[in-house]
């Protein structure tokens, strides 16, 4: 199962990198929070000192348009925001 599925770069989440030290992902949705403290150990070689998760549900939108009743669905998603200890940091910009 693959935990983390991909940083979450906005910026609100830039913001709070810069000011707090922590980062946004989108992680699998059957993850725990022990899983997700591991994973993103293992992915950057930081010390992880909390991890906060939300569990995003689906949204569901329709509209009428020329053509008709148009229907759309955005997928659930759980997003874990990870605080790093003191002197830790993620860059996620170095491959660019």
């Amino acid at each position: 199962m693959r935990i983390l599925v991909k940083p979450i770069i906005s910026e609100k989440m830039t913001d709070n990198s810069e000011v707090f030290n922590r980062y946004g992902f989108v992680v699998n949705n059957k993850a725990n929070k022990i899983q997700i403290r591991q994973a993103v150990e293992l992915a950057y070689g930081v010390t992880v000192s909390k991890v906060r998760t939300m569990n995003y549900p689906v949204k569901r939108s329709s509209k009428f348009t020329k053509k008709g009743m148009v229907t759309s669905v955005i997928g659930a998603y759980k997003k874990a925001v990870v605080e790093l200890a003191e002197g830790n940091s993620i860059d996620f910009y170095n491959n660019i």
